[in-house]
């Protein structure tokens, strides 16, 4: 009996320092990642790749090995990485080569991939002509390798998944004076062994699920909780204390820990729904969808990629089938000598919570309509076809869109043309009313030049609607061609000009060298008139006065002004008048914009006679000097400030 104890105590005492051996981890100095080839390799370099669906292995891998192991700084200040070590056999003739190796990390979420190139010394691998093998060495650091985190490594057709030891299990070894995590650790066991109790109760009549946290469990610190599905899934953490009933499913899975600003803070775990499995597995079938897209091979085939997502990881069969075309849609035919069976091994935790695992149908047949169908263990009927988005569809749908648009912005062209003459009618009387409102300094009447372009005219109108935003009562010629069309040129001048009396009226010409050469004819054929130009200025005069013209001076009157039947010519025949009164320089005032020149280059004189005595300003340099001639009126002891008489 005695040496049947000593042996027992023999053999746990053995399987102890087995196990403490085994959580021992190997301690590797480490700078940077550190790759390293076999004898005939060299140029070894690893650098960052990008995840590949389906990734050429341009080398048959023999075996491979991950191990995690700690990277220390001079035996000090160790972390936990990775030390991948793969098995390769070089085909022939091949002298330069790569390795893709990628891994996934659940807390990521995504994978990280590596690419491990090098060249091939075929004088270096002695005797072996047509196969040769060699290995490659990788330590793997990646802030995301964690204690108690799980990575799954992936190489051409081999993956490796590897758990690393808890703080607690590397602590308890020989790493504790070494690894940072391990720095005050058995005062923290001391401070966080106390874990909240809770259960879960599920409620038909709320279709919900509720937690239950055991009230005697008294502490200071804030309770949090995460919810899981699988017992490696990433735990996002939850507010809420309750759970709809159609989201629980058999895997899911609760954490509550009590918050003592610690990350590793001792936590109760519980899957409370495996034993209600036949319950909640319809919440498992219901959520499980496929996605399918159609490609092409590197070696020119056609191949139908899918991805098969549910809460929780299922045992499952895939396959693809031949859609039914007619009355019979929902119909499809599988194809033979394609069915795959989901491995238990491959599956990835997507963003959601939910495991996604990736497949692909190879060499399948061009030209028909291929859809996915599923099989899912425990479930009498199959779930699908699950089809291809239609690529037509959507073209159908974009160019509806385009259509639409288009149609949208012809009918609002058409309602701009009908409405342009009410828009533009609108707008003046918005602009008259603006301007009599602010009509407080006095009439302002600004004739634009003969033969105005485009240029010349965007400055008049900008002219205009600076002096009226200065509040000054503001016509313009180019505003008013509805009142000139039906009141005729000298008749719509005298009507604007009849308000000198009250408002104060001055005019304002702009000069051009088409006013300037206009000007100068003007004045030629006046000269040449003799005594008949006397009595069209004695004509004027009494028509601003009010008399009327009447039998033959009447008839000579309107048969001499046809060569001046517009605002311009008018102007000229007023200011002519004026002079004759010695009033022109009271009523009119000249402008010259600075960007266009007024001088004509073939006139060899001065300004004409006609525009001599009134005041002048160049615009935009002496616009304040315009501004202040107006508001003074031609009267105010600074009549001509800023500007200048010719």
């Amino acid at each position: 009996m005695k040496a049947m104890f000593l042996w027992w105590s023999l053999a746990i005492l053995l399987l102890i320092l087995i196990f403490a051996s085994a959580l021992e981890l190997e301690m590797l100095d480490y700078k940077s990642e550190h790759f390293t080839c076999s004898k005939g390799l060299s140029n070894c370099t690893v650098k960052a790749g990008a995840v590949v669906l389906i990734p050429k292995c341009p080398v048959d891998d023999m075996g491979l090995k991950v191990q995690p192991v700690l990277c220390c700084r001079q035996g000090t200040a160790c972390r936990p990485c990775l030390h991948i070590h793969l098995d390769i056999q070089l085909r022939n003739h091949q002298t330069a080569s790569y390795v893709n190796v990628c891994y996934n990390v659940p807390e990521l979420e995504i994978d990280i991939c590596k690419i491990l190139e090098f060249t091939v010394i075929l004088a270096a691998l002695d005797g072996q002509a047509t196969s040769k093998q060699a290995w490659l060495s990788l330590l793997l650091k990646d802030n995301a390798v964690s204690f108690n985190s799980q990575v799954t490594v992936y190489v051409c057709s081999n993956h490796s998944k590897v758990v690393l030891p808890s703080v607690d299990e590397v602590c308890s070894s020989a790493a504790q004076g070494v690894v940072e995590e391990c720095d005050g650790h058995s005062l923290r066991r001391m401070l966080t062994c106390s874990v909240p109790s809770f259960s879960t109760l599920i409620d038909q009549e709320s279709h919900e699920v509720r937690l239950q946290v055991n009230t005697a469990d008294d502490s200071p610190y804030p309770l949090e909780m995460c919810l899981q599905h699988e017992d490696n899934g990433v735990c996002r953490t939850c507010k809420e204390s309750t759970v709809p009933l159609h989201s629980v499913t058999p895997c899911m899975c609760f954490q509550v820990w009590w918050n003592k600003g610690d990350e590793r803070s001792h936590r109760s775990i519980s899957c409370p729904f495996r034993n209600h499995s036949e319950l909640l597995q319809r919440n498992v079938w219901e959520n499980v969808s496929v996605s399918v897209v159609q490609g092409q091979m590197n070696n020119g085939g056609a191949m139908l990629s899918w991805n098969l997502t549910a809460p929780c990881r299922v045992e499952a069969e895939v396959w693809p089938c031949q859609k039914e075309k007619g009355l019979d849609m929902d119909r499809c035919t599988e194809l033979v000598a394609f069915r795959q069976r989901l491995s238990d091994d491959i599956w990835r935790e997507n963003s959601r919570g939910h495991w996604l695992m990736p497949g692909v149908f190879e060499d399948v047949v061009l030209g028909l309509d291929l859809c996915v169908m599923v099989k899912v263990n425990g479930k009498n009927s199959e779930l699908g076809p699950f089809c291809p988005i239609d690529s037509s569809w959507w073209h159908w749908r974009w160019s509806l869109l385009v259509l639409l648009s288009l149609m949208l912005a012809v009918l609002a062209a058409i309602c701009l043309y009908f409405l342009h003459g009410k828009l533009k009618r609108w707008a003046w009387e918005w602009y008259q009313e603006e301007c009599g409102r602010l009509a407080n300094r006095g009439h302002i009447v600004l004739l634009s030049p003969p033969n105005v372009d485009g240029s010349v005219s965007e400055l008049v109108c900008e002219l205009g609607s600076s002096l009226c935003a200065q509040g000054f009562s503001v016509s313009v010629d180019l505003w008013s061609r509805a009142e000139l069309c039906s009141l005729g040129a000298l008749p719509w001048l005298h009507s604007q000009l009849q308000h000198l009396d009250s408002q104060g009226v001055r005019a304002i010409l702009v000069l051009t060298q088409a006013a300037w050469e206009r000007t100068e004819d003007w004045v030629r054929q006046w000269d040449q008139q003799g005594q008949q130009g006397k009595n069209i200025v004695q004509g004027v005069e009494k028509e601003e006065g009010g008399e009327e013209v009447e039998g033959e001076d009447k008839g000579l009157l309107q048969g001499l002004y046809s060569p001046y039947a517009d605002v311009f010519s008018a102007a000229l025949s007023c200011i002519k008048a004026d002079h004759k009164l010695g009033c022109a320089g009271e009523r009119f005032l000249l402008v010259h914009f600075e960007a266009h020149s007024a001088k004509p280059p073939s006139s060899e004189r001065g300004l004409p006679e006609l525009f001599q005595g009134l005041p002048m300003f160049h615009l935009p340099s002496q616009s304040q000097g315009l501004l202040a001639e107006l508001a003074m009126g031609p009267t105010g002891p600074e009549a001509g400030i800023g500007g200048h008489r010719v």
